[in-house]
């Protein structure tokens, strides 16, 4: 490995609560299956997860919701070394350090939604989602207690949503809630739905800090529908 990607470190781009830190999304974006290529703020993969962080601090910050977008250090997952959940790992205790037991909301995309499901254990998370994610074998006993949201294009040609599913009907026997969304005429890049991809996860990740979903009537009859089942949108 190149001794200049082994002396990376990982990162957070902030968008702070007002005033004190009540409760905190930490998005995780997408990357590749094996790449020590350094992670860049300018690849596609990051920049999908902006319009997401715009919305939860744009609807979350006047609630004390701060939102945290990590920034890898490379961009493969890169078995055995799971590269991006040490940098996750890395970001929770941040968290803690900075903020203290706050709750915490995940949020994933792709490859990102595998790193989610990898760090759902830790104490301070309460719910995760999972958009598009990639979930070829995962953990079912993480889940334990949490709400899930699980979304995921009906074709799909660069992850599984038939995998995706199969988990999360898995871990519907230990988590808190577990949510599926089928979404038709859009892809694995959420480019079309845009809005719909956006309103789920803002909706559902202010519910579950206890807070009102502040998305539209469309977006949230469809979480109120899809807890604890599988809708089709």
């Amino acid at each position: 490995m190149d001794v200049s990607v082994t002396a990376l470190h990982p990162g957070v781009d902030v968008r702070p609560a007002r005033g004190a830190t009540h409760a905190l999304v930490l998005l995780l974006h997408g990357g590749k299956e094996r790449s020590y290529d350094k992670s860049e703020p300018m690849h596609y993969s990051a920049r999908r997860m902006r319009p997401f962080a715009r919305a939860l601090h744009r609807r979350g910050a006047r609630h004390g919701v701060a939102v945290w977008t990590v920034r890898y250090r490379v961009r493969g997952w890169n078995e055995p070394d799971l590269s991006p959940v040490a940098d996750a790992r890395w970001a929770l205790e941040e968290v803690r350090r900075r903020h203290g037991d706050v709750p915490v909301v995940l949020l994933g995309h792709s490859m990102g939604g595998r790193v989610a499901v990898r760090v759902l254990d830790d104490p301070s998370v309460v719910a995760m989602v999972a958009l598009a994610p990639w979930l070829p074998h995962e953990p079912v006993e993480v889940a334990r207690d949490r709400d899930v949201l699980v979304a995921h294009a009906v074709v799909d040609s660069w992850t599984s949503p038939q995998a995706s599913l199969a988990w999360a009907e898995q871990v519907r026997a230990v988590a808190r809630s577990v949510s599926y969304v089928r979404i038709r005429r859009t892809g694995h890049f959420l480019l079309r739905r845009q809005r719909l991809w956006t309103q789920l996860a803002t909706g559902f990740c202010l519910s579950s800090l206890g807070l009102p979903p502040a998305v539209g009537r469309s977006a949230t009859a469809v979480l109120a529908a899809a807890k604890g089942t599988t809708v089709t949108v």
